[in-house]
């Protein structure tokens, strides 16, 4: 069955056809570790998630590279202020490899509560300097980059088309720019390659140049072609990315090896929340553990992110995470009535909705109406363990773990909390509500909100 990509470097739907018919090669810009990745972070990941099952269901093998981030991306996604590493460190008064352990540590964590398929290749940026040096060294023979007294810099004026992902329009944007132009810059969009470190600056290594450090763009350029090779089949990451880092890679590759690096480039869009942005000024850049410390099933966000194609923006509430958890409930009963039902079902029903479910995945990844089909099946009245059974191969899609337990983190409660818990039940159960309203006000004392439910008690950690 044909598999369709929206390609953002035509901005069309194309078929896919990979390089290799066997195996699709792929490159994921992983985090930058200075810091906890956010929920709208882990969205792009849940979607890279999402495009591996569906390319295994399908047959292919992957090489699929991620990389992390850990030098040389500065506060500003130019070439702007200070490095977002040692600014991180500076904070927490740590070192940076510290700040990068910590960091890639609790993300890989994230990853692995969210079951996200991990890709063969994970790839730290400090340990591909030279690289970087050698692609650095290949852009000045070519005559597409040039030293300053700060930097070696891009000159994008060399490029036939700069801005062929974005879009951007260089003549347009230099009548009015507001740039400020670095007397050195030959161009005001010229971007740093290689930065000269000041002698007090914690992360550099030597080179050609002197002591100095890489450009945030380098890094993903250098790790793609010595991953999977010049030209690879698909770019991954968040729709932020495309305007500057993902250009700038573009720019990178075609100076060096004058080729595009991927033929197929995905973009996630924004997660937003109660319908703006999400900040910490605003106290709402949540955190997965969040969602956990709740008393939600981490997958359950995973859920929710099939809510809404992965090209659209998706709303954060809380509100929908409590009501998407309580389907990811009700999709694992589902899954266990089917499984202990003894009806036959007709092979043909089966492949209309194997058919329907591939083909939806296959469409741009429309994860939205691939469920649709999953909750049919669920809801399907002859209850059968054929249908049992084709709802776990959906699962290598969807990895929810619909045949194990939700966990609700009530199992990891402490004893004492557990035997209240247990106390209120019954209590409710022999109607004893005076009993029930003095547990419940104990364990709220105990740091716990107790809520009543139609299907039961759930406790949360306050």
């Amino acid at each position: 069955m044909e598999i369709y990509f929206y390609n953002t470097l035509t901005k069309t739907k194309e078929i896919f056809k990979p390089i290799d018919s066997k195996e699709v090669r792929i490159y994921t810009c992983g985090p930058t570790v200075y810091k906890d990745a956010t929920i709208g972070n882990m969205r792009t990941f849940v979607f890279m998630d999402t495009l591996r099952r569906m390319l295994k269901y399908n047959g292919y093998k992957l090489k699929h590279a991620m990389n992390i981030t850990d030098v040389g991306h500065l506060v500003s996604d130019a070439d702007e202020g200070e490095d977002k590493m040692l600014k991180s460190a500076r904070e927490e008064g740590k070192t940076p490899l510290e700040i990068a352990k910590i960091y890639t540590e609790r993300f890989l964590n994230d990853l692995k509560e969210l079951n996200i398929d991990m890709p063969e290749i994970i790839c730290k940026a400090t340990d591909h300097i030279n690289e970087m040096i050698e692609f650095v060294k290949e852009l000045l023979k070519n005559g597409y980059a040039y030293e300053t007294s700060t930097a070696i810099y891009f000159d994008v004026s060399k490029l036939k088309e700069y801005g062929i992902l974005s879009g951007i329009n260089l003549k347009e944007q230099k009548a009015g720019a507001r740039v400020e132009l670095d007397e050195e810059k030959r161009n005001p969009y010229d971007f740093a390659l290689w930065i000269k470190a000041p002698e007090n600056h914690l992360m550099k290594w030597d080179s050609p140049w002197g002591l100095s450090y890489p450009g945030w763009h380098i890094e993903c350029s250098a790790m793609g072609r010595k991953y999977l090779g010049e030209e690879f089949d698909i770019h991954t990451g968040g729709i932020d990315l495309v305007p500057t880092h993902h250009e700038n890679e573009i720019a990178q590759s075609k100076g060096a090896t004058n080729k595009i690096p991927a033929r197929y480039w995905l973009h996630q869009e924004f997660l937003l929340i109660n319908g703006g942005k999400m900040s910490k000024s605003l106290n709402n850049a949540y955190l997965l553990r969040d969602i956990i410390n709740k008393g939600y099933d981490p997958l359950t966000y995973k859920l929710f992110c099939y809510s809404s194609h992965y090209r659209n923006k998706l709303n954060f509430t809380w509100e929908a995470i409590d009501s998407t958890n309580k389907a990811l409930i009700k999709l694992k009963e589902g899954y266990i009535q089917h499984l202990n039902g003894n009806e036959d079902i007709e092979d043909n029903i089966l492949n209309e909705y194997e058919e329907k479910f591939h083909k939806a995945i296959n469409d741009d990844l429309n994860m939205p109406v691939a469920l649709s089909y999953v909750w049919e099946l669920i809801k399907y009245p002859k209850k059968s363990k054929k249908i049992a059974e084709l709802l776990l191969k959906f699962d290598t899609v969807l990895g929810l773990k619909i045949d194990k337990k939700i966990n609700n983190k009530e199992d990891e409660l402490p004893d004492n909390i557990l035997e209240m818990i247990e106390k209120r039940k019954k209590a409710r159960e022999e109607k004893d509500w005076k009993k029930s309203d003095e547990i419940r006000d104990e364990l709220n004392k105990l740091g716990y909100n107790v809520k009543d439910e139609k299907d039961g008690m759930v406790v949360q950690k306050i």
